[in-house]
This record gives structure tokens, C-alpha cells and sequence, in this order.
């Protein structure tokens, strides 16, 4: 539903803007890379992860037990900046712990999320050449009452950096390696959270009675 939202204020902000008028002046390769760059700023906006100041959403009886982070080994090109797995543990398991310990349902869930790449982009030519950053993560969650997963194999998320200000031309130029990885984490502590919400509303999960949600329990 985020995407969709996204796609139409992309398509909002086209007609507001006067698309027809900037079709008739730009060629066709440069009126789309006008939209595309639109619409990567907005459904990358809302992916960022940025949204904790509001309540949040509904998960059934979840509450965080164990908040578990490694990355052993992660695979990285050449062209990336190279960081600690340490750094890497670290932000994670700090964005997860921001993003869900909001939650104070009557179950216990264990989340253990295995960094398994990522891409840190260096500064590159504006717009020509500026790579992107980006992480691949398996995520495992545990039912601690049931003393089993949830899920027969890790799910697999591809996370990109958010577009900002800062990074639509590349996040190289503007943030240091330490900055791009905790942006990275809270994005991909985002994702986890979206996946958690279709999983409940398409399989049921963290649906047992007396579920309580962290804004109902404050």
C-alpha cells in the first residue's frame, strides 16, 4: 500500500507540475530520468524508516525478546567502503531495538537478522556516476512459546538508501560510512516491520487473545 501511495503522488506531483508542458520541451530520455528521479525520492522516503515519532502499526501480541545481529564474513565489492562487522552488528541491532521495542503485545518474538552484503557507495560524479548504497539481509523470526520459527527459511530483503536531500546524488558525497550504515539499518528495520504487518494480516501471525499493542499499553 506504501508503494501505491507513493507511485500516485509521483504521478500527482507530474500533472501539478505540468508533465505535458515538460514532455513538449525535454526529450524522451530526460523526462524520464525527471520522473524517475521523482518517484525514487518518494517511495524511497517511504521506506526510510524514518516515522518513529508516530504511533506504531498494529502487530498483534508482538513483543521483542531477543534482538539478534551478525554479520560474519559479509560479502562487499571493490568499489564499496569497507567497515567492522562490528559497525554493521551494532547499527542493526540499534534500529531494530528503536523500531520494535515499541511493541508490548502478551507473545515473545525473537528477531535475528544476518547481514549477508552490503555496498557502501564513495563519492562518485553528481548524477554520471554517483553510486547508491545498499544491504542484502535474512531475517529469522522465533516464536518463543512455540520454541520454533515462524518461517522454514530466512526471509530475504534488498535494501537501497533512502533518497534524501543529502543523497539523491549519492550518499557518498555527503555522509561518512558510519552514516550510511545506520541509514541503511533503519530502512531495513522498516522493511522487517512491513513484512511482519503482511505476515499478520496474511498468515496470521501474533494473532493470539489479549494482544496488546504499544500505543494501546501506554
Amino acid at each position: 500500500m506504501a508503494t501505491v501511495a507513493c507511485k500516485s503522488m509521483c504521478f500527482a506531483i507530474a500533472r501539478k507540475f505540468g508533465y505535458p508542458a515538460m514532455a513538449s520541451q525535454l526529450g524522451g530520455w530526460q523526462m524520464r530520468s525527471v520522473i524517475g528521479l521523482v518517484a525514487l525520492v518518494l517511495v524511497a522516503a517511504c521506506a526510510s524508516g524514518n516515522d518513529l515519532s508516530g504511533p506504531p502499526v498494529p502487530l498483534g501480541d508482538f513483543r521483542l525478546g531477543h534482538n539478534v545481529a551478525v554479520a560474519v564474513d559479509p560479502k562487499s565489492s571493490a568499489l564499496s567502503r569497507k567497515v567492522e562487522e562490528e559497525l554493521l552488528t551494532d547499527a542493526m541491532q540499534a534500529a531494530v531495538d528503536a523500531r520494535f521495542s515499541r511493541y508490548a503485545g502478551s507473545g515473545l518474538y525473537h528477531l535475528s537478522v544476518v547481514i549477508a552484503q552490503y555496498e557502501l557507495a564513495m563519492g562518485g560524479i553528481p548524477v554520471v556516476a554517483a553510486p547508491r548504497s545498499g544491504m542484502v539481509i535474512l531475517v529469522t523470526v522465533w516464536d518463543d512459546a512455540a520454541g520454533a520459527k515462524l518461517t522454514e527459511e530466512p526471509e530475504r530483503f534488498f535494501i537501497v538508501e533512502s533518497t534524501s536531500a543529502k543523497t539523491l546524488f549519492g550518499s557518498g558525497l555527503t555522509q561518512t560510512a558510519e552514516e550510511q550504515v545506520a541509514s541503511l539499518a533503519r530502512s531495513a528495520s522498516k522493511q522487517i516491520e512491513l513484512w511482519l504487518v503482511r505476515q499478520t494480516e496474511e498468515a496470521g501471525w501474533f494473532a493470539s487473545e489479549g494482544a496488546v499493542d504499544a500505543d494501546e499499553a501506554a
